[in-house]
């Protein structure tokens, strides 16, 4: 058996663990830290103690600047994002403050990801209590004895855990978990993982040129009740216009394996791009792309270099 079967299935049927060094943490303290995220973010983050909810921070006409994990804390909200975008999401808030008394600075923090069936048993008998059930619910808690904070993280494939560790603490952290039962995972496994979940990311799937509705995240990270927010107008807009978009992330079944950046061709035209790939151990090559609304409906045929590729809107029927 192949080591990427081997990681595939130990995702699946057991525990896999991964690092996520393109990850970063941002801290927002001070009294009005709530009131202004909640003027800033797509979503509710209101929340008490011990909460959180994914988010968006969307520029002025709804393009997507990053995509957030936030972590409503005692003291301070804590924002996990991409790391390439932490210069960008600090300058944008601290613009935006204004004469509120709030303050931003990244901390420092190694991030890895654990998901599986097998999650929870694998946390437990590395030391960690798993935190209640509830989107982005988390708490703190020691792995391997070092302290760390452990959220529950929908934005994973099968809604696994992230843990943020202290750099320092970070590989015994690793290594607990390991030790009590997850297989490391590598990127294309995780990939894959993705694409059968229907989960894009910042950086490979969602980039500055994407508004919110073309990446099929608008129930996860946006909320309709919570009122203004930086890029709203132009979220609600489309939403009353039925989220209706030139083009949009699809599922896609392939003939053969292609690469992220692939073009999607309909009768010679280009309706559409590849943005990850893989091959699933289960399923065969499979990949997330944008495709023009004209070839949206599952089932539509298209080609994807010299590869057949057939859009789906879910990998569920092939469990």
């Amino acid at each position: 058996m192949s080591a990427a079967v081997e990681e595939y299935r130990a995702a699946r049927e057991g525990g896999g663990v991964f690092p996520l060094p393109d990850r970063a943490v941002l801290e927002a303290a001070g009294p009005q830290r709530i009131k202004f995220l909640q003027g800033m973010l797509s979503n509710d983050v209101a929340r008490p103690t011990g909460e959180g909810c994914l988010a968006a921070l969307m520029d002025v006409k709804g393009h997507v600047q990053a995509l957030l994990r936030v972590l409503v804390e005692k003291d301070v909200v804590r924002l996990e994002l991409p790391a390439a975008t932490l210069d960008l999401v600090a300058r944008t808030l601290d613009r935006y403050k204004v004469a509120a008394p709030v303050r931003f600075a990244p901390r420092p923090a190694a991030l890895f990801g654990l998901v599986g069936p097998r999650a929870e048993d694998v946390l437990r008998g590395a030391g960690a209590e798993p935190p209640p059930p509830g989107l982005e619910a988390h708490r703190p808690t020691a792995l391997g004895e070092r302290p760390a904070l452990l959220a529950r993280a929908s934005d994973l494939p099968g809604d696994g855990f992230v843990v943020h560790a202290d750099p320092a603490d970070a590989d015994a952290a690793l290594a607990a978990v390991r030790a009590a039962g997850a297989s490391l995972l590598g990127g294309e496994t995780l990939d894959v993982l993705r694409v059968e979940a229907l989960r894009p990311w910042h950086g490979p799937d969602v980039t500055a040129e994407n508004l919110i509705h073309e990446t099929g995240l608008v129930a996860q990270f946006c909320s309709f009740s919570k009122g203004c927010y930086l890029g709203q107008e132009v979220v609600a807009r489309l939403d009353a216009r039925g989220g209706h978009v030139n083009k949009a992330l699809r599922g896609l079944r392939l003939s053969a394996p292609a690469a992220p950046g692939t073009p999607l061709l309909a009768e010679g035209r280009e309706v559409g791009r590849i943005t990850t790939a893989g091959v699933s151990p289960r399923l065969g090559p499979v990949a997330l792309g944008y495709v023009h609304r004209s070839h949206f409906a599952p089932g539509t045929g298209l080609r994807a270099g010299e590869a057949g590729a057939t859009v789906v809107d879910s990998f569920a029927e092939d469990a």
